[in-house]
C-alpha cells in the first residue's frame, strides 16, 4: 500500500471521528461519512444493522443506496437469516465476493441479487461493553474488495460503533427521561386526586377538583362522571367538564346501558375505548353530538369499590390516538374516585342515621317525660308517702339506690321518679331487665361487644352502660345477674370503667345506678349466690316499696285511675264504680300487686258496656282470703298461683295464660314457681 493510500485512509478515519462529534443522529452521521468512504471504497450501498439480543433479530436501521432496492424500512432478519450474529460472535468480517455462488442466508442473498449487488461485505459493530450489530457494504462488481479494504471497513466500523453506542445510550436516556416525566405527571395527578378525595365529600365538588388536571394530563377536552340511577335503571350524568365549562346545555342527563361507551363499561366492568369507525357508527345522540363537534375518541372506565360498580368516569378527545397507558391512568384515577364516592355515600348514610338516632332519642326522652311523672305514683297512704319522701331525699345525690319489693309493686316507677328528680334528668334513663335476658347475652347487653367477639357478633354493639352515659341505668331483677358477671359490674360501680367484649380498650362512663329486686339479696349472699361486696355497693340507699295489701286505702284511687286511663284509650266512659265491686277489690289480697290490679281493671273496662265498671265474679275468687300474716304470706301466694294455674290449664304465656292473669311476666312467674316449689303434676 502506497504512502498516499495510507494518508487517504487516515484522513478518512479522521473525518469519521470529526463527524461522530458533530452528529447525534445515526442516519445524519452515515450520510456525512459516505463521501469520504466513497473516495476509498467502491460501493453501491451502505447499511447499518442493529442487533436485538433479547429477541435474537437483526433490524435494518439505515440504508443508503444509489440503486433501487427491495429492502423495506426497518426490515428484520432472524439470527439465522443474516450474517450479523455470526460476525458478532467471531469478531471477523463476512465477505461474499460473488453472490451468485453463495448458498448461505438465502433470503438476504436473494434480496441483494434482486437489487443488483454482486459482492457483499459485513463487518461487526461492537464495543467493550456491548454487541451492537453490523455495517454492510454492497458493490455492483464481483470480488470488489481486497483484504486491505476489508480491514479499512473494520477500522471505520470500530469508530462508528462508538457513535452507535453513544446514540443508543442517548436515546435510552431521553426515553427514560420522558418516562420519568410521564410518571411524575401521573403521580402528581394521583396525588391531586387523593387530596381531593380527602377534602371533598360532595360528588360534584370532588369532580370539579380533579377534572382540570385529568384533562391536562390525558390531553383531552371533555371529562364527565356518570353514576347508577336505580330508579331509572340507567346511568345519570352527575358532573361535566368541557374545557373548563361545567355545563353542556340541551343534553339528556340519563345515559342508557345499551349502545353507549359508559353503559358498556358499566356492564362489562372494564374500560371501553371507542374511536374511528366504531365511534362514528354509534347511534346515541350525545355521541353523535360529540362527533359533530370534532371528537374522534371516547373512553369510559368503571368506578368499582368493594366489588360494586358505582358508575363510570369518561373522557373524550378530538385526537384518535389515545394510548393504552392513558387508559390505564384513567382507570387508576377511577379507582380512587370510586373509593371517594363510596366514602361520600357512607358519610351521607351515617349523617342520616345520626340525625335519625338524635330524633329518636329526643322522641324517647319526650315520651319518658310525658308518660312518667312523679304524680303517676298514685296513692295517699302512709306507706307510699314514706317511700316518696325517701325518693325526694336520695334523688338529688348520685348515690346508688336499691329498690326492694314484690313483683308488680311499681319499682320501675320509683326508679324513674328518682331519675326525674335528679340532676341527670336531661339525659337518658336506660332500663335493663336482667331476668329477661339469657345469661350468655347479658354481658354483651350491658357492656357491648366488638365485631367478631363471638359467634354471631356480625357488627359492633354499644352496651347499655355506654347508652346511659351521664344518665341513669336501671337494673331490674338485679339478683338474676350471674356470679361470673358480678365482678365486672362491681368494677363499673367502683372505677366507672369497663371493656367491651372482644376489646382491650377501656371505656369510661359516668352513670348513676338504680337497681331493683324482689329477691332477698342478703339471704343470697349468705347462700353464696350473690357477692357480698356487690350487695353492699348496691345497698347504699335501700328503698322498700310496700305490697298493695299493705296500702289497701290506695286501692280505690288506683282503680279509679286505671279505669279512666283504659276507658279513654278504648273510647269508653266509666263514671261509676259500684261499691260492691270496690269492696270486693279492696278485700282481695293482690299477690300480683299493682300489676295484677291494673290487668284486672283493664279486663273489667273491656267487659263494661255502660258507665258503670263491671267486675265479673270470675275475675277474682268469690270468697277472698283474709289478709295473711307474715308467717302465712308465702303459703297464700303459693295457693293463689296454683289456683290460677289450674284455671288456665297450666298455660303460662299468652293473653289468657297464668302470667297475664296474675299480672306478671312469664320469667317472673317461673321464678316464683321455682321458689315456691310449684311444679306441674305429671
Amino acid at each position: 500500500m502506497t504512502v498516499e493510500s495510507l494518508r487517504a485512509r487516515f484522513e478518512a478515519l479522521l473525518e469519521v471521528s470529526e463527524s461522530i462529534a458533530a452528529h447525534e443522529s445515526l442516519p445524519a452521521l452515515l450520510r456525512a461519512l459516505l463521501p469520504s468512504l466513497a473516495r476509498l471504497l467502491s460501493f453501491a450501498g451502505v447499511g447499518l444493522i442493529l442487533y436485538d439480543a433479547g429477541r435474537r433479530v437483526s433490524k435494518l436501521h439505515f440504508l443508503e443506496s444509489s440503486l433501487p432496492h427491495r429492502f423495506p424500512a426497518e426490515f428484520e432478519f432472524t439470527a439465522e437469516q443474516s450474517p450479523t450474529v455470526s460476525v458478532l460472535e467471531t469478531g471477523q468480517p463476512f465477505y461474499c465476493p460473488d453472490l451468485r455462488s453463495e448458498t448461505r442466508y438465502p433470503v438476504l442473498m436473494r434480496m441483494l441479487r434482486e437489487s443488483g449487488i454482486r459482492s457483499y461485505c459485513v463487518v461487526p459493530l461492537f464495543t467493550k461493553r456491548r454487541q451492537l450489530g453490523s455495517l454492510a457494504f454492497g458493490s455492483l462488481e464481483e470480488n470488489a474488495y481486497c483484504g486491505d479494504e476489508i480491514e479499512f471497513m473494520g477500522q471505520v466500523a470500530r469508530q462508528v460503533a462508538v457513535a452507535v453506542e453513544n446514540t443508543l445510550n442517548f436515546e435510552a436516556a431521553a426515553r427514560m427521561q420522558r418516562e420519568l416525566a410521564c410518571e411524575r405527571d401521573r403521580l402528581k395527578l394521583l396525588l391531586q386526586v387523593n387530596n381531593a378525595v380527602v377534602a371533598h365529600l360532595d360528588t360534584e365538588s370532588l369532580f370539579r377538583a380533579i377534572s382540570g388536571s385529568l384533562r391536562r394530563m390525558l390531553n383531552v377536552e371533555l371529562a364527565s362522571l356518570t353514576l347508577w340511577d336505580p330508579e331509572s335503571n340507567q346511568l345519570r350524568r352527575h358532573a361535566f367538564d368541557l374545557e373548563g365549562s361545567h355545563h353542556f346545555a340541551g343534553q339528556d342527563p340519563l345515559v342508557p346501558i345499551e349502545g353507549t361507551p359508559p353503559g358498556e363499561a358499566f356492564s362489562t366492568r372494564a374500560p371501553v375505548l371507542m374511536k374511528g369507525r366504531e365511534l362514528e357508527s354509534a347511534s346515541y345522540p350525545f355521541v353523535r353530538h360529540l362527533i359533530s363537534h370534532g371528537y374522534r375518541s371516547v373512553c369510559a372506565v368503571p368506578l368499582i369499590s368493594a366489588g360494586r360498580v358505582l358508575g363510570t368516569l369518561n373522557v373524550a378527545s378530538r385526537r384518535e390516538d389515545m394510548e393504552p397507558d392513558e387508559v390505564a391512568l384513567l382507570a387508576q384515577v377511577a379507582g380512587q374516585v370510586a373509593i371517594a364516592l363510596d366514602n361520600a355515600a357512607a358519610y351521607s348514610r351515617i349523617a342520616e342515621l345520626n340525625a335519625r338516632l338524635a330524633e329518636e332519642k329526643l322522641y324517647l326522652q319526650d315520651e319518658i317525660r310525658g308518660n312518667y311523672f312523679f304524680e303517676e305514683i298514685v296513692g295517699r297512704s302512709a306507706a307510699i308517702t314514706a317511700v316518696l319522701r325517701q325518693v325526694e331525699t336520695v334523688a338529688p345525690s348520685d348515690s346508688t339506690v336499691l329498690i326492694c319489693g314484690e313483683t308488680g309493686t311499681g319499682k320501675e316507677l320509683i326508679a324513674r321518679a328518682i331519675h326525674k328528680l335528679s340532676s341527670r334528668r336531661q339525659n337518658a334513663f336506660v332500663k335493663v331487665n336482667c331476668a329477661a335476658i339469657p345469661t350468655g347475652l347479658l354481658e354483651s347487653e350491658l357492656f357491648g361487644h366488638e365485631k367478631g367477639a363471638f359467634t354471631g357478633a356480625v357488627a359492633q354493639r354499644i352496651g347499655r352502660f355506654e347508652l346511659a352515659h351521664r344518665g341513669t341505668i336501671f337494673l331490674d331483677e338485679v339478683g338474676d345477674i350471674p356470679l361470673e358477671l358480678q365482678p365486672k359490674l362491681l368494677r363499673v360501680l367502683q372505677e366507672r370503667e369497663f371493656e367491651r367484649l372482644g376489646s382491650g380498650r377501656t371505656i369510661r362512663v359516668d352513670v348513676r345506678l338504680v337497681s331493683a329486686t324482689n329477691a332477698d339479696l342478703l339471704r343470697m349472699v349468705e347462700d353464696k349466690k350473690f357477692r357480698a361486696d356487690l350487695y353492699y355497693r348496691l345497698n347504699v340507699f335501700p328503698i322498700v316499696v310496700p305490697p298493695l295489701r299493705d296500702r289497701a286505702e290506695d286501692i280505690p284511687l288506683l282503680v279509679s285511675y286505671f279505669a279512666q286511663q283504659y276507658a279513654t284509650r278504648m273510647g269508653k266512659e266509666i263514671s261509676v264504680i259500684p261499691s260492691e265491686a270496690m269492696e270486693h277489690l279492696v278485700r282481695y289480697p293482690w299477690p300480683g300487686n299493682i300489676r295484677e290490679l291494673q290487668n284486672v281493671v283493664e279486663r273489667a273496662v273491656i267487659l263494661s258496656s255502660g258507665p258503670a265498671l263491671k267486675v265479673p265474679r270470675e275475675i277474682l275468687p268469690a270468697k277472698p282470703e283474709p289478709s295473711p300474716t307474715a308467717g302465712s304470706l308465702e303459703e297464700v301466694e303459693r295457693n293463689h298461683i296454683l289456683q290460677v294455674l289450674r284455671e288456665t290449664n297450666w298455660v303460662l304465656s299468652g293473653p289468657n295464660g297464668a302470667a297475664a292473669r296474675l299480672g306478671l311476666k312469664r320469667p317472673t312467674l317461673q321464678f316464683r314457681m321455682k321458689k315456691l316449689g310449684i311444679a306441674r303434676p305429671g
